[in-house]
């Protein structure tokens, strides 16, 4: 492993509809972890597009369709497929936000890409060449999530595998390393590794999941992850990721994880803030 200096990389900006990556403006990609509900879906969309549109913030909305790596397995899932895609079209088309969805299997891959703008590479499927070659081929905007077991120097070889199947505009996102039974830690000096292949993105709240850590289901410490997303903008990330709901002790998934909705706009405020001193 060498040292990076992020004063002399390469230039790489990637774009989601009309969302700059990497091109000297702070970027988020932030909705609830699962598409419980067109309502939800449609309420923290509209919230945080203005809490961005008022601080200057490009936006992306997320949701889940399928949550295919619950830790129990009669963990609810998702609306599926079909209503899924209908939800986020539905805020795509009304709320005029690009929008973001995880896929699993290749088979996924077509339908998916009909409606999403971005599609989602999951971090424990991060190797999955087929999934990855399937994905680059529609030439959608591609996030690739770190996989917790994955270095960061590594992560090139899935961006290669995404742009040699055809799609250009490629993100990397930092979600934690495995650090023990149940744990995750952050190395900051992740974000300027993987800056080699891609704008990279942070994922404040599932750095703070603890994968399994209630047992049948996967506990957190939403209390840190504000803190965690001003150092990584502080260590110069490109994004953040944000997991918000309107109600989260009561989310269908990660309910220990995601920000309240109500917190967001202190949270991106003070975000803006660090990446503007940051880059003063």
């Amino acid at each position: 492993m060498t040292s990076v200096d992020n004063d002399n990389l390469p230039s790489k900006i990637s774009r989601i509809g009309p969302v700059e990556f990497g091109g000297g403006g702070l970027s988020v990609i932030a909705g609830p972890c699962m598409a419980e509900s067109l309502d939800i879906c449609m309420g923290v969309a509209s919230r945080v597009r203005d809490i961005c549109s008022r601080l200057g913030l490009g936006y992306v909305f997320k949701a889940s369709f399928d949550k295919a790596n619950r830790s129990s397995g009669s963990g609810y899932r998702g609306p599926g497929i079909e209503t899924g895609l209908a939800w986020l079209g539905q805020v795509k088309e009304q709320l005029g936000l690009p929008v973001l969805t995880d896929i699993h299997e290749p088979a996924e891959v077509p339908q998916v890409a009909a409606v999403a703008d971005c599609l989602q590479i999951p971090a424990f499927l991060c190797r999955q060449t087929n999934l990855l070659i399937a994905a680059g081929q529609t030439g959608r905007p591609i996030n690739i999530k770190k996989g917790q077991f994955m270095a960061p120097w590594d992560m090139g070889n899935a961006v290669e595998k995404v742009k040699a199947a055809g799609s250009q505009d490629v993100l990397l996102t930092e979600r934690g390393t495995f650090f023990g039974y149940n744990s995750l830690i952050n190395d900051m000096r992740s974000i300027p590794q993987m800056q080699e292949f891609a704008p990279v993105v942070f994922d404040a709240t599932h750095s703070v999941q603890q994968p399994g850590g209630l047992g049948n289901a996967s506990g957190g410490q939403r209390q840190y992850a504000p803190v965690l997303a001003w150092a990584a903008i502080a260590a110069g990330a490109d994004a953040l990721f944000i997991e918000t709901h309107p109600d989260p002790d009561n989310a269908l998934s990660d309910a220990a994880c995601q920000i309240p909705l109500e917190e967001i706009e202190d949270v991106l405020k003070k975000a803006s803030a660090v990446f503007a001193a940051s880059r003063a």
